[in-house]
């Protein structure tokens, strides 16, 4: 049986042409000099012994950085005369499993080849206290097994709830070094509460961890480095407020006041932790995220996977439809445990599923109740994260050429 009504199954859907957004671009001038500088003048007032260990903690999101970073922080620590290594942080990511986060770092590029220590991956965890409110805190037993801890993470918003601490070295430690338990149960407290949650958390971490310092990156709205920052111990809650204010403040966004039909072409863990970003599409599986200022979007369609997300399809389920290239990569095993300990079984959800990205397109342009597809606002993406360069219908050209932050890479 057709899946798509005979009047729209050959219908020739809008062509898109080629327009670059315009965002303010302040880069750092030299990532590596810069973080190697930080993390040096950090070691240098701790005073630690030769030979120390230094557990350094990196994440599963798709930092440009990532690598340079913490290769810097890892040659700090050698010059310093410590030992450093690197361990996952990713909470539930990768399956849950050590071999799956080892495997997630390596989808970045972080192996001990690349960043110059041994890659120790293992989700056992040890309780080091509770909250106020009764919830015990969890930590990573390998990093506890170090005489210093590094959390290295991008500071962004986050995709799920709006608060003083979202996305950074704060959750990181209470969520990435919490291993699948500890993840698990600190989402058992919802989003709803993640604004008080994060910080009274990191707090109790904080205290009873040797965290030695967190490696701060903050990227500007094409993902390059803006601002990479050492931050001591006893800052980390203060600082990573006003980095949020500064991230929040270099945020992209999609230039348009309504889109018919939004066009990702993939999505994935390393891209967001919601697979694609809220902030950009407005979209959780709660809702539309507080706060959000962006398009009106009625239909959007998820055309792929990264390869590295490894066939985590989080996010799949805030989409309307999709492919069936999509559903071939999709794994249950990944997605499911993430959605599972996230507590957002409505993010796994398979969209309706089309043959074609065109069949895609066909299905939202007819469930949207456009009969005139001339007239229609569709916008396509490659991915949450890189929306500089981006395709539009001809039905949206007068708005490109009214937004001087707006420009077409080719004329017609």
């Amino acid at each position: 049986m057709p899946l798509l009504p005979p009047t729209i199954a050959t219908r020739e859907v809008p062509r898109l042409r080629p327009v670059r957004q315009i965002f303010p671009r302040p880069r750092h001038p030299d990532v590596y000099a810069g973080a190697y500088a930080e993390a040096a003048a950090q070691l240098r007032a701790l005073g630690a012994r030769p030979g120390a260990r230094v557990a350094i903690g990196a994440g599963s999101r798709g930092i440009r950085d990532i690598v340079t970073v913490v290769k810097a922080t890892v040659a700090a620590c050698k010059d310093a005369g410590l030992s450093p290594f690197v361990t996952p942080a990713m909470g539930s990511h990768g399956g849950g499993t050590a071999e799956g986060q080892r495997q997630v770092l390596e989808h970045l590029g972080v192996t001990e080849e690349n960043v110059g220590a041994p890659i120790i991956s293992d989700t056992a965890v040890e309780q080091i206290g509770v909250t106020s409110w009764g919830m015990p805190v969890y930590f990573d037993k390998v990093a506890l097994s170090a005489d210093y801890i590094v959390p290295v993470n991008r500071v962004k918003p986050h995709t799920d709830f709006a608060g003083t601490h979202e996305s950074g070295l704060c959750k990181m430690l209470v969520i990435g070094f919490a291993n699948h338990i500890g993840c698990s149960r600190v989402h058992e407290e919802t989003f709803a509460r993640f604004h008080e949650v994060i910080p009274a958390t990191a707090a109790v971490v904080l205290e009873k961890v040797p965290v030695a310092f967190g490696m701060a990156i903050v990227e500007n709205a094409y993902d390059e480095t803006y601002i990479v920052e050492a931050v001591p111990r006893e800052r980390i809650l203060a600082r990573e407020a006003e980095l949020l204010r500064i991230a929040y403040a270099n945020m992209a966004r999609l230039h348009f006041d309504h889109i018919d039909v939004l066009i990702v072409d993939e999505i994935g863990k390393n891209i967001s932790g919601a697979g694609m970003d809220p902030n950009i599409t407005g979209r959780t599986a709660g809702g539309i995220l507080p706060g959000y200022t962006g398009p009106t979007i009625t239909r959007i369609i998820v055309a792929g996977l990264t390869e590295a997300t490894a066939g985590n399809a989080i996010g799949m389920g805030v989409a309307d439809f999709t492919t069936a290239h999509l559903a071939a990569q999709f794994k249950p095993e990944p997605t499911y445990t993430n959605a599972i300990a996230a507590g957002t079984p409505e993010s796994a959800r398979l969209p309706v599923v089309l043959p074609t990205l065109d069949d895609a397109v066909r299905a939202a342009l007819h469930s949207c109740g456009i009969g005139d597809w001339s007239q229609a606002a569709i916008v396509r993406i490659k991915n949450t994260l890189h929306i500089d360069e981006i395709w539009v219908s001809d039905a949206l050209a007068p708005v490109v050429e009214a937004n001087p932050n707006l420009e077409w890479l080719e004329r017609a």
